[in-house]
């Protein structure tokens, strides 16, 4: 799985570094997605930032 963020929507509310600080960093006052590939253990919290993110600027795609 990989993750991305749209920086133009990002509120930098922080609420994806909150639920998965494993794959989201704050860089000034955007969030940033930290790795290439979704860690396995950590797709639930991804998809849960997804759903959280108050401004949906956070997109999966799914790896076949």
């Amino acid at each position: 799985m990989k993750v991305t963020i749209d920086a133009e929507l990002c509120t930098g509310c922080e609420l994806c570094c909150d639920t998965c600080s494993e794959v989201f960093e704050m860089d000034d006052d955007v969030a940033i997605v930290k790795v290439d590939e979704v860690p396995a253990d950590a797709e639930d919290s991804v998809r849960e930032a997804v759903e959280d993110c108050p401004s949906e600027a956070i997109s999966i795609e799914e790896e076949p």
